[in-house]
């Protein structure tokens, strides 16, 4: 089964062919999406792409959006993760690259995910870019206080935080930046994940894999990922197929597996 565990359909580059993307999709074999929440105010636009029966979604604020919520409580989040349809919590986390929230204000919405994912026993999706230390920290603070289980999303941060992560027992998912001709320190990291818990994302519109970089993602391109994550573990196409469909229906729990 090929699955992409992370789209952002209902981003404004869709607005003019969302539903040809989707069809594409479908035709180039892809038979599940999730479709990733950037900010909670923004939720009914995410949670309406996910009417399509193959395709789910998550409720959260990205760091970059977190300025706009400040105070957003584990509590609105867990009121909206009540829908059926919704599957995951986030994403969220740190971005200190960008730094488009302020740090002090991104680790406390931050936060009340995590909250949120161990109340309601959904996975945390995570982003994390330059923010290692500060990461690790947090997780292994709110993972104290009581576990969740987490995704580090297009993971492509250090490897000691990877095995920080690892030890919490969080899923990655690899990205179309595998694919790069400059990211064999990402690889690196790959060869290295726990290899039951890996999964494959587009993160459409962005970051679409070669053959198609420099293009708009879309989800029918999650097939190149797929291959890549093949070649860098040393997996047949099947096995990694395989491997991948299982890892992601045990950490998104809520869908029914086939």
């Amino acid at each position: 089964m090929i699955i992409d565990s992370h789209v952002n359909l209902h981003a404004p580059q869709y607005d003019d062919d969302r539903a040809a993307v989707i069809d594409r999709a479908r035709g180039a074999g892809v038979e599940l999406m999730v479709n990733i929440c950037d900010r909670v105010s923004n939720f009914p636009a995410c949670r309406a792409i996910a009417e399509a029966p193959d395709i789910w979604c998550t409720v959260g604020t990205h760091p970059h959006e977190a300025k706009d919520d400040p105070n957003l409580s584990a509590a609105t989040l867990v009121d909206l993760a009540a829908d059926p349809r919704v599957v995951g919590i986030g994403e969220c986390g740190l971005d200190f690259h960008y730094d488009l929230s302020p740090r002090d204000i991104q680790a406390r919405v931050f936060r009340a995910h995590c909250a949120a994912a161990r109340e309601t026993g959904l996975p945390l999706v995570v982003h994390t870019r330059e923010a290692d230390d500060a990461m690790g920290d947090i997780l292994e603070a709110e993972h104290a206080a009581g576990p969740f289980r987490m995704l580090m999303h297009c993971y492509t941060s250090g490897a000691d935080l990877a095995r920080r992560c690892a030890a919490l027992g969080a899923w990655f998912s690899v990205s179309g930046i595998a694919t790069f001709k400059a990211a064999e320190d990402v690889r690196a990291v790959i060869r290295d994940m726990p290899a039951t818990r890996i999964i494959v994302e587009t993160d459409c519109p962005y970051l679409a894999p070669v053959p198609h970089r420099g293009r708009r993602n879309e989800p029918a391109y999650v097939p190149h990922v797929l291959a890549k994550l093949a070649e860098v573990r040393g997996w047949s196409l099947a096995d990694a197929e395989a491997r991948t469909t299982a890892a992601f229906f045990d950490l998104f729990d809520r869908i029914p597996r086939p």
